[in-house]
């Protein structure tokens, strides 16, 4: 069986990083794709679906880094749905973990957004960790839904 995903779309919301009881890193952001195409009528449509972005450990922490709004990144992961109660009520939460996480676009860019021009520690290409598979990075952290 294969779980498998791979975007690239633009960063929806700065990562929200966090460490869990055991002092454990985890980010999780919105990321944004786009289809667009010509209707019928000759209309341009562009449809946008929303992904929540999950990372854990040290690539949790390379996100709260390098990632920001706006930002264009490719994202390879898994996909995960969860459970959650709120108010009583059971909701669902499906979620890409991610294992990959590339920033495009060109060196400066990111530079600039961080207020830094001389950002040399940017990031090419960063995978989650072999641990990133156990069972911890599967434990619910808490009862939010993200």
């Amino acid at each position: 069986m294969v779980n498998k995903v791979i975007l690239v779309g633009n960063v929806g919301k700065e990562p929200d990083v966090r460490y869990i009881e055991s002092g454990v890193a985890v980010a999780s952001f919105s990321l944004a794709t786009s289809e667009t195409y010509l209707a019928k009528n000759g209309e341009k449509v562009t449809n946008t679906e929303w992904h929540n972005i999950v990372a854990w450990r040290g690539l949790a922490e390379l996100a709260s880094k390098y990632i920001n709004k706006g930002k264009q990144i490719y994202v390879e992961g898994r996909l995960r749905t969860r459970t959650y109660e709120q108010d009583g009520v059971k909701k669902y939460i499906t979620e890409i973990v991610a294992d990959t996480i590339q920033l495009l676009g060109r060196k400066d860019d990111t530079a600039q957004t961080n207020g830094n021009s001389q950002d040399n520690n940017y990031p090419k290409n960063e995978q989650a960790p072999d641990t990133a598979n156990n069972m911890e990075a599967d434990e619910p952290t808490d009862d939010l839904p993200f």
